[in-house]
């Protein structure tokens, strides 16, 4: 749980930054975080949020 508000409020500064400093447009900013929202309520979000738990848990392991 932890892990997941951070990769959203990383993500978040991320996106901020894209949007002001103009490498990332209003529109597709939209469209990508409509497209995250409606791919959350799928059948693919399970095996989405475990692929990203084994990433996270190999990084801390290789930075262990």
């Amino acid at each position: 749980m932890a892990l997941t508000v951070s990769a959203v409020v990383l993500f978040l500064i991320i996106v901020l930054i894209m949007l002001r400093t103009g490498y990332l447009r209003f529109g597709p900013a939209l469209a990508a975080a409509l497209l995250g929202f409606f791919l959350a309520s799928t059948g693919i979000a399970p095996t989405i949020t475990e692929a990203l738990t084994s990433i996270a848990a190999a990084l801390t392991r290789i930075t262990a």
